[in-house]
């Protein structure tokens, strides 16, 4: 993970010296860690003894531990997923070695599943899985309260420990399941959100939560039943953070376009408070869109709103296996509608590992997705996330996955290892050439005359790897050059197209210096500004078509 050196500044949320801290480490800085903030909003009376730390992955673990322990807390929180169980682990570890007496509460989608098997479950102290909004407020007052009795006499303290900061043995269970939270009872989260976050960090909301499809790879199928947020609740925080300047909302729900009258009053009530700049990223059931929400979505202005779409297969017998649901021409007509009648920005996924599909097959789905025109295709390489049925294939289809995170398939019957690390490559420099944005008008030069997309890039990606050797830390003016030779001198191109064509790509970002591939030197500065990057380069490379 490319993570973010920065180290967020942490709100003033609690007094200086709480009972209970809530942290984790985040992927990068830019992410504001939303289950936090709804672990912290519904802590009720106890929330004035709390408080929130935020870290990140890249930070050195003895650092974390220091950070934490300086509060003196009871109680420690930590969200634990896949992106961080590992520097977790290594913190949880030297947190009972120093404090062997603070309780450590672990929660999140990594521990929530196959706990026994698990070393950080086995170093805490208590484990909630599922939804623990309510929960884990339950659980710090039944410790807190114990801890009471204890001082005020009704047991004996541990001599050898301060009284103090002792919490005794508890009577609730090391793993401790929470039950579905009503979604009308919960307290908002979205107050919690600084001034900073909003400035510089992705902000984060739900209108739903649950997922009505049995998808195996995917945790989401394991939430059932889909529960939405009252709306007029969730609109009046809505528009409390527009209030306060929020310009960028990522809505987590799983199947925002699921659910006919909530999605149109959200999109309704963003249409109506446009303002430049505002952002919208929803998830999306690619093969759902009838007429009432194309005639909202036509009305939002190029690029404002990003649709992630999960195809994942076109294969169907792939898809039976992995018990996944879609109409695939209903796809390819809402597919049409956005890429011709609106500014909207798709985000398409594909998965390569499924069990039973192959690479020609995958191939095959990727050029259908390629004549379909999503701006970015995110081509993924399947994981055994903890608890999903996706394991009932490993005999049958020969799935080997990595022993640990991100728990990567690593071979199947059908794709060996060997070109399951060429997958690899071609989905990261896929990546860098394609979704980045920076070359969209070179990028069809790699397939001329019927070519398939997917074998032409899958050559790009062999060649570049034999050229450069890596898939990271390629700088950006690399890149253009070694899309100039290989169109030259791989493809045949005519020199004069190729570099007029990767010229104009690069000029397309006005603070670029001047790029000659014709015999000068190449200048990759670059200073652009923050913000949706990709997106706004994909929406100018349209602007310019259109002219």
């Amino acid at each position: 993970i490319n993570a973010d050196w920065r180290v967020p500044q942490n709100p003033p949320l609690s007094p200086p010296m709480p009972d209970i801290v809530l942290a984790t480490l985040n992927a990068k800085y830019i992410h504001a860690s939303f289950g936090l903030r709804y672990l912290m909003a519904n802590l009720g009376e106890l929330r004035e003894r709390a408080c929130l730390l935020e870290f990140v992955i890249n930070q050195q673990p003895l650092e974390i531990v220091e950070a934490l322990l300086r509060h003196e807390p009871r109680i420690i929180g930590l969200g634990v997923y896949i992106w961080n169980v590992t520097q977790t682990t290594e913190v949880v570890a030297m947190l009972k070695k120093l404090r062997p007496h603070i309780t450590i509460i672990l929660g999140g989608p990594e521990v929530s599943y196959e706990t026994e098997q698990q070393e950080i479950v086995a170093l805490a102290d208590h484990v909630i899985t599922g939804e623990a909004d309510v929960k884990f407020a339950e659980v710090c007052r039944g410790l807190l309260n114990d801890e009471t009795r204890m001082t005020n006499g009704e047991s004996s303290p541990n001599s050898d420990i301060d009284s103090s900061f002792v919490i005794p043995h508890s009577s609730f269970a090391k793993v401790i399941a929470a039950e579905l939270p009503p979604l009308a009872q919960l307290a908002s989260p979205y107050e919690l959100y600084t001034d900073e976050d909003l400035k510089n960090r992705v902000i984060y909301v739900e209108a739903s939560r649950g997922c009505p499809f049995t998808c195996e790879f995917c945790l989401s199928s394991l939430d059932i039943p889909v529960r939405a947020f009252p709306t007029d609740p969730f609109l009046a925080s809505m528009q409390r953070l527009l209030d306060r300047g929020a310009t960028q909302f990522k809505f987590v729900d799983r199947t925002f376009n699921l659910h006919l009258p909530t999605s149109t009053a959200i999109l309704q009530f963003f249409l109506d408070r446009w303002r430049e700049g505002l952002f919208l990223h929803f998830e999306m059931v690619p093969d759902r869109l009838p007429e009432q929400l194309r005639g909202l979505i036509r009305q939002f202005p190029p690029g404002a709103v990003q649709f992630e779409v999960g195809i994942q297969t076109f294969d169907d017998a792939t898809s039976k296996n992995i018990s996944r649901r879609q109409n695939l021409d209903r796809l390819a007509d809402n597919f049409r509608f956005l890429r011709e009648e609106t500014g909207v920005h798709i985000h398409a996924d594909l998965i390569v590992g499924l069990p039973g599909e192959d690479i020609d097959s995958f191939g095959r789905g990727f050029d259908r997705l390629v004549r379909l025109g999503p701006q970015e295709i995110q081509v993924g390489i399947l994981k055994r996330l903890r608890g999903t049925p996706i394991v009932r294939h490993d005999d049958e289809h020969g799935m080997l996955y990595a022993s640990h995170p991100p728990y990567e398939i690593l071979a199947t019957r059908v794709i060996p290892f060997e070109q399951m690390q060429r997958m690899r490559r071609f989905a990261r420099y896929w990546d860098l050439v394609a979704n980045s944005g920076h070359f969209t008008g070179t990028l069809s030069l790699l397939w001329q005359n019927e070519q398939s997309p997917f074998q032409q890039f899958l050559r790009f990606s062999d060649w570049l790897h034999a050229k450069l050797a890596r898939t990271h830390q390629i700088a950006l003016h690399v890149l253009a050059q070694a899309l100039f030779e290989f169109l030259v001198k791989e493809c045949a191109l005519d020199s004069e197209l190729a570099a007029s064509t990767l010229e104009a790509d690069w000029h397309r970002t006005p603070s670029r210096e001047a790029l000659n591939l014709r015999g000068h030197h190449l200048n990759a500065k670059t200073a652009e500004k923050r913000g949706n990057q990709r997106q706004a380069r994909h929406t100018h490379e349209a602007a310019a078509r259109s002219v």
